[in-house]
């Protein structure tokens, strides 16, 4: 019985003298060896075997990318307006070693010195360009803190700047600064339209005058059209009428000339001829001698006439 027992007891102790000989690393972990208290290695993933009672597992790291939300610190502007700020840091461990021997608490160094380098930054900006210069404070920030951890086997793959506590007095400034901005554009706009609609108004104006001055030409050089046709035709008229008249004269005198007439018959149309001249117009009229003649034959012939 008391040697059942013994291996019993002695089972066991090779149980825990292998589990703690034995160490299984699991993936994105790393861990640090000790060997009397010095250090000695860094086993990454896989199975690694250690000398029980001489090595032990100083720390275990984690190789994942981790994020530390610091709380507001409290900084001051160029303008000395004060307000805080909190930030987020994404860190990955890159040297277990360093991690385990460089520095006591590494997270802690490393908020402290984001708090630092923040108020450094903020300290060279206006209370504006704090607000509106996010991705410039970050930048500045991922490049102070890129070289600085490195003895601490660590690496800053980003910094965000998460939140900016105002105090009120400047809160409800800004706010009032918003709306009076607000409202400055506002009446600019309507400014600006009513300005517009009056130009379009005085376009619409001017448009409706050129087409009132067009409609009004183009009435005036229809009328002068018409009345030049008018007198185009009236003067076309008379010359037809000038022409039959001549024609009409060319056709007597061409009948005349066919009948052969004698000296008293020319002498009696020219007679004719001064009759109608004398129609009522003339106050003297001066008869050539040789149709003087003619009329006194004329007169005696209707004398002889009277008395047969």
């Amino acid at each position: 019985m008391a040697g059942f027992m013994f291996l019993v007891f002695l089972l066991i102790f090779m149980i825990v003298i292998l589990s703690r000989c034995i160490r299984i690393v699991p993936q994105a972990q790393a861990l640090v060896i000790e060997r009397l208290g010095a250090y000695t290695c860094t086993c990454s993933v896989g199975v690694h075997f250690l000398m029980p009672f001489v090595d032990r597992v100083a720390r275990r790291v984690t190789l994942k990318e981790q994020v530390v939300d610091f709380a507001p610190q409290p900084v001051i502007t160029k303008d000395n307006v004060t307000m805080q700020i909190d930030t987020v840091v994404f860190f990955q461990i890159t040297d277990p070693k360093l991690y385990a021997y460089g520095v006591e608490n590494p997270i802690m160094a490393i908020e402290n010195l984001s708090a630092t380098t923040l108020r450094n930054i903020i300290g060279d900006l206006e209370l504006d360009e704090t607000l509106t210069s996010r991705e410039t404070i970050n930048t500045k920030m991922r490049a102070s803190l890129d070289v600085a951890p490195d003895p601490w086997g660590l690496t800053v793959n980003r910094v965000e700047r998460k939140q900016i506590n105002l105090p009120e007095s400047i809160q409800n400034a800004m706010e009032k600064q918003m709306k009076a901005d607000r409202e400055k554009r506002e009446a600019i706009l309507r400014a600006e339209g009513e300005k517009q609609a009056t130009i379009l108004v005085a376009e619409g104006k001017k448009q409706s005058a050129i087409l009132d001055a067009e409609s009004e030409k183009q009435a005036a050089i229809l009328l002068a059209e018409a009345e030049k046709e008018k007198r185009i035709r009236e003067a076309e008229g008379e010359a037809e009428a000038i022409l039959t008249v001549q024609k009409a004269n060319a056709d007597g005198i061409r009948f005349l000339k066919q009948a052969a007439p004698d000296a008293a018959v020319l002498q009696m149309k020219s007679l004719e001829a001064f009759a109608a001249a004398a129609d009522g117009q003339a106050t003297k009229i001066i008869i050539p001698s040789d149709i003087q003649s003619v009329a006194g034959l004329v007169k005696s012939i209707t004398e002889i006439v009277k008395e047969g």
